[in-house]
């Protein structure tokens, strides 16, 4: 799920909720609604996500095998 992936991603990257939601240009309570999969993202913020974390796209967002 997407939702685990930008979640393992970020602490991977030692990234707070607040600092990956400031370099995406969301609020931290966005990015934890998009976190817990309360809140699906709009393709323009999953496009800002992945240009932070520097991954495709797909590996975020379709790939359940992040860890």
């Amino acid at each position: 799920m997407f939702a685990n992936n930008i979640k393992e991603i970020r602490k991977k990257m030692n990234l707070t909720q607040a600092e990956l939601a400031e370099q995406v240009g969301i609020g931290r309570t966005a990015l934890s609604k998009i976190e817990n999969g309360a809140y699906y993202p709009s393709a323009k913020t999953m496009k800002k996500i992945s240009d932070v974390l520097n991954m495709p796209i797909g590996e975020i967002f379709f790939n359940s095998d992040i860890e």
